[in-house]
């Protein structure tokens, strides 16, 4: 199953860090964010991703590219005039990571449209490239497959300036809209799972996945809800940064669901 991580955006909100490196590449614990959140789908068994790239998508590409070696023991002899290679030991991950440049402006939904011949024609899981969670990707996934709608969105009970969902007891979404309407609204935070037939909801590159395909698959009853009651943070400026360091420092990082 293809894990699809939105990993193009400018990151403006943290431009201290992102104006060298696209935020999903922002570091916690000396790793990119983006490997934090790779590292929760492939604790559980989802290692195919396709990363949505766009600003300083090189950054992404390079990181990928580099990742054999910098998590190798490796000897170099050069006593024979050769550069020779030995690798004695290596921890890599057992991912398949496809980088896709969507494009510099694309619009979220934009980005998951320009992927959709990466995507198959399977049930995907998508999800931001600045979140992490300790979220049961297994339980969500079942949840959406015992519902047949299109989308499932993962909800989450706080007050933040994300899109808010109008629940019902069902779980179904029957509104989706972009501001807080108080305290205790639920919130959108990723962590999706979709049947491929919702990418056709998406027109092209100025689509907004927030506010044109959700707000669409809300209207027509094909968008639901999977509440989430665990940890979630988002990483949108410094001081959330530092924060996700603090917890991964202090080795009581709630979405390190993992034993390595």
């Amino acid at each position: 199953m293809k894990v699809v991580i939105l990993a193009g955006g400018f990151g403006t909100r943290i431009s201290e860090e992102s104006q060298f490196k696209p935020k999903p590449m922002v570091e916690i614990g000396g790793m990119p964010i983006l490997w934090h959140i790779m590292k929760l789908y492939s604790a559980y068994g989802f290692q195919d991703f396709v990363i949505c790239a766009g600003y300083k998508q090189h950054v992404i590409k390079k990181f990928f590219s580099d990742y054999f070696l910098h998590t190798s023991d490796i000897t170099y002899d050069f006593t024979r005039g050769n550069n020779e290679m030995t690798i004695h030991r290596s921890v890599t991950e057992p991912w398949k990571v496809t980088v896709v440049d969507t494009g510099l402006s694309t619009q979220t939904g934009g980005r998951v449209k320009r992927v959709r011949d990466y995507i198959g024609n399977d049930t995907f899981l998508l999800t931001y490239g600045d979140g992490v969670s300790n979220l049961d990707i297994p339980e969500l996934l079942s949840f959406h497959r015992s519902h047949g709608k299109l989308v499932t969105v993962s909800a989450y009970q706080a007050s933040q300036r994300f899109g808010v969902l109008d629940i019902d007891k069902t779980g179904r979404i029957n509104e989706f809209w972009e501001k807080p309407q108080g305290d205790d609204s639920f919130i959108n935070i990723g962590f999706m799972a979709c049947q491929p037939e919702f990418v056709d909801y998406i027109e092209g590159d100025d689509t907004v996945l927030e506010k044109g395909p959700l707000q669409t698959a809300a209207r027509q009853g094909q968008l639901m809800a999977y509440r989430h009651t665990g940890f979630w943070q988002c990483m949108d400026t410094v001081r959330e940064k530092e924060a996700l360091e603090s917890m991964w420092v202090s080795g009581e990082a709630p979405w390190r669901v993992w034993s390595d």
